[in-house]
Protein backbone atom coordinates (compact mmCIF):
# COMPACT_ATOMS: atom_id res chain seq x y z
CA UNK A 1 0.00 0.00 0.00
CA UNK A 2 1.24 3.51 -1.33
CA UNK A 3 0.61 6.35 1.15
CA UNK A 4 -2.64 8.00 0.93
CA UNK A 5 -4.53 4.66 0.14
CA UNK A 6 -6.21 2.28 1.79
CA UNK A 7 -7.85 -1.00 1.39
CA UNK A 8 -10.30 -1.21 -1.59
CA UNK A 9 -14.08 -1.35 -0.49
CA UNK A 10 -15.59 -4.23 -2.12
CA UNK A 11 -17.54 -3.84 -5.06
CA UNK A 12 -21.20 -3.81 -4.42
CA UNK A 13 -24.00 -5.47 -6.49
CA UNK A 14 -27.23 -3.68 -7.30
CA UNK A 15 -30.21 -5.87 -7.60
CA UNK A 16 -32.28 -4.56 -10.24
CA UNK A 17 -35.65 -6.26 -9.91
CA UNK A 18 -37.41 -7.03 -13.32
CA UNK A 19 -40.37 -4.92 -14.79
CA UNK A 20 -42.13 -5.69 -17.86
CA UNK A 21 -41.11 -5.77 -21.45
CA UNK A 22 -43.18 -4.67 -24.41
CA UNK A 23 -43.76 -6.23 -27.82
CA UNK A 24 -40.38 -5.85 -29.55
CA UNK A 25 -38.16 -5.96 -26.61
CA UNK A 26 -39.23 -2.11 -25.54
CA UNK A 27 -38.75 -1.59 -22.13
CA UNK A 28 -41.43 -0.50 -19.87
CA UNK A 29 -41.12 2.87 -18.14
CA UNK A 30 -40.68 1.17 -15.16
CA UNK A 31 -38.12 -1.12 -16.11
CA UNK A 32 -36.09 1.63 -18.02
CA UNK A 33 -36.58 3.83 -14.83
CA UNK A 34 -35.28 1.58 -12.36
CA UNK A 35 -32.52 0.66 -14.78
CA UNK A 36 -31.83 4.80 -14.75
CA UNK A 37 -31.78 5.03 -11.38
CA UNK A 38 -29.40 1.74 -10.68
CA UNK A 39 -26.93 3.56 -13.49
CA UNK A 40 -26.91 7.17 -11.82
CA UNK A 41 -26.25 5.49 -8.09
CA UNK A 42 -23.90 2.93 -9.46
CA UNK A 43 -21.95 4.63 -11.68
CA UNK A 44 -21.10 7.48 -8.78
CA UNK A 45 -19.44 4.98 -6.62
CA UNK A 46 -15.99 3.87 -6.23
CA UNK A 47 -15.28 0.87 -7.32
CA UNK A 48 -18.25 0.78 -9.90
CA UNK A 49 -20.80 -2.11 -8.83
CA UNK A 50 -21.72 -5.47 -10.37
CA UNK A 51 -25.42 -5.20 -11.67
CA UNK A 52 -27.35 -8.15 -11.40
CA UNK A 53 -30.76 -7.22 -13.72
CA UNK A 54 -33.13 -10.00 -12.71
CA UNK A 55 -36.55 -11.34 -14.50
CA UNK A 56 -37.63 -14.15 -16.86
CA UNK A 57 -39.20 -13.47 -20.30
CA UNK A 58 -42.76 -12.32 -19.62
CA UNK A 59 -45.57 -11.75 -21.96
CA UNK A 60 -43.52 -10.55 -24.32
CA UNK A 61 -39.34 -11.31 -25.31
CA UNK A 62 -36.81 -11.01 -24.61
CA UNK A 63 -35.95 -11.36 -21.05
CA UNK A 64 -36.47 -8.80 -18.82
CA UNK A 65 -32.91 -9.47 -17.43
CA UNK A 66 -31.45 -9.19 -20.84
CA UNK A 67 -33.19 -5.82 -21.86
CA UNK A 68 -32.08 -4.19 -18.51
CA UNK A 69 -28.35 -5.77 -19.51
CA UNK A 70 -28.67 -4.11 -22.88
CA UNK A 71 -29.72 -1.17 -21.29
CA UNK A 72 -26.44 -0.85 -18.98
CA UNK A 73 -24.03 -1.69 -21.31
CA UNK A 74 -25.72 1.56 -23.62
CA UNK A 75 -25.45 3.40 -20.16
CA UNK A 76 -21.66 2.96 -20.70
CA UNK A 77 -21.04 -0.49 -18.47
CA UNK A 78 -19.10 -3.00 -19.34
CA UNK A 79 -20.27 -6.45 -19.70
CA UNK A 80 -17.63 -7.97 -17.36
CA UNK A 81 -19.86 -5.57 -14.01
CA UNK A 82 -23.46 -7.09 -15.68
CA UNK A 83 -24.44 -10.98 -13.95
CA UNK A 84 -27.73 -11.43 -15.60
CA UNK A 85 -30.57 -13.44 -13.24
CA UNK A 86 -32.86 -14.41 -16.00
CA UNK A 87 -35.22 -16.91 -14.73
CA UNK A 88 -37.17 -15.04 -11.95
CA UNK A 89 -40.75 -14.65 -12.62
CA UNK A 90 -41.60 -12.76 -9.41
CA UNK A 91 -40.26 -11.19 -6.67
CA UNK A 92 -39.68 -13.68 -4.41
CA UNK A 93 -38.14 -15.92 -6.87
CA UNK A 94 -35.77 -13.43 -8.04
CA UNK A 95 -34.68 -12.58 -4.54
CA UNK A 96 -34.07 -16.14 -3.82
CA UNK A 97 -32.16 -16.57 -7.68
CA UNK A 98 -29.69 -13.08 -6.43
CA UNK A 99 -28.98 -14.64 -3.21
CA UNK A 100 -27.87 -17.68 -5.00
CA UNK A 101 -25.60 -16.37 -7.40
CA UNK A 102 -24.19 -13.61 -4.56
CA UNK A 103 -23.34 -16.45 -2.25
CA UNK A 104 -20.01 -15.97 -1.88
CA UNK A 105 -19.87 -12.20 -2.75
CA UNK A 106 -18.31 -9.48 0.07
CA UNK A 107 -19.75 -6.88 -1.33
CA UNK A 108 -23.19 -4.87 -0.17
CA UNK A 109 -26.24 -5.51 -1.50
CA UNK A 110 -28.25 -2.79 -3.09
CA UNK A 111 -31.75 -2.87 -4.97
CA UNK A 112 -33.29 -0.78 -7.48
CA UNK A 113 -36.85 -0.73 -7.78
CA UNK A 114 -39.95 1.58 -6.78
CA UNK A 115 -40.73 2.91 -3.97
CA UNK A 116 -43.58 0.76 -3.53
CA UNK A 117 -42.09 -2.46 -3.84
CA UNK A 118 -38.93 -1.10 -1.94
CA UNK A 119 -39.98 -2.67 1.36
CA UNK A 120 -40.99 -6.20 -0.20
CA UNK A 121 -37.81 -6.55 -1.74
CA UNK A 122 -35.58 -5.78 1.41
CA UNK A 123 -37.06 -7.50 3.65
CA UNK A 124 -36.95 -10.72 1.88
CA UNK A 125 -33.12 -10.21 1.53
CA UNK A 126 -32.89 -9.51 5.09
CA UNK A 127 -35.22 -12.67 6.20
CA UNK A 128 -32.91 -14.56 4.25
CA UNK A 129 -29.90 -13.36 5.62
CA UNK A 130 -28.18 -10.98 3.51
CA UNK A 131 -28.21 -7.55 4.21
CA UNK A 132 -29.52 -4.98 1.77
CA UNK A 133 -30.03 -1.52 1.34
CA UNK A 134 -32.03 0.46 -1.50
CA UNK A 135 -30.62 2.53 -4.52
CA UNK A 136 -32.60 5.63 -3.85
CA UNK A 137 -35.55 4.81 -6.04
CA UNK A 138 -37.57 6.69 -9.31
CA UNK A 139 -40.07 8.99 -9.07
CA UNK A 140 -42.37 6.36 -11.12
CA UNK A 141 -45.90 4.54 -10.45
CA UNK A 142 -45.99 5.42 -6.59
CA UNK A 143 -45.44 8.76 -7.23
CA UNK A 144 -47.97 9.19 -9.94
CA UNK A 145 -51.25 10.85 -9.31
CA UNK A 146 -54.88 9.06 -8.83
CA UNK A 147 -55.89 5.62 -8.78
CA UNK A 148 -52.73 4.19 -10.46
CA UNK A 149 -50.45 4.97 -7.08
CA UNK A 150 -52.67 3.27 -4.99
CA UNK A 151 -53.30 -0.21 -7.27
CA UNK A 152 -49.24 -0.63 -7.01
CA UNK A 153 -49.41 0.31 -2.96
CA UNK A 154 -52.29 -2.47 -2.74
CA UNK A 155 -50.86 -5.21 -4.14
CA UNK A 156 -48.42 -4.98 -2.13
CA UNK A 157 -50.45 -5.33 1.28
CA UNK A 158 -51.05 -8.84 0.70
CA UNK A 159 -47.62 -9.91 -1.28
CA UNK A 160 -45.29 -8.78 1.65
CA UNK A 161 -46.65 -11.85 4.50
CA UNK A 162 -47.00 -14.06 1.59
CA UNK A 163 -43.69 -13.76 0.05
CA UNK A 164 -41.88 -13.21 3.75
CA UNK A 165 -43.52 -16.56 4.85
CA UNK A 166 -42.24 -18.45 1.76
CA UNK A 167 -39.13 -16.95 2.46
CA UNK A 168 -39.04 -17.97 6.21
CA UNK A 169 -40.03 -21.38 4.95
CA UNK A 170 -37.64 -21.39 2.54
CA UNK A 171 -34.49 -20.77 5.19
CA UNK A 172 -36.16 -23.05 7.74
CA UNK A 173 -35.84 -25.88 5.23
CA UNK A 174 -32.49 -24.66 4.18
CA UNK A 175 -32.66 -23.82 0.63
CA UNK A 176 -31.54 -20.19 1.41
Amino acid sequence: MTAGTGPRAPRAAVVILGAAVGPGGVPSRALAERVAVALAWGEAQVPPPLYVPTGAVGRHGPAESAVMAQLLREGGVPPARILQEPTGTDTLSSVLACLALLRGHAGEVRVATHRYHLPRALLLFRLAGRAARPVPPPPGPAARAGLSRWRWRLREVPAIPYDAALMAWARLRGGV
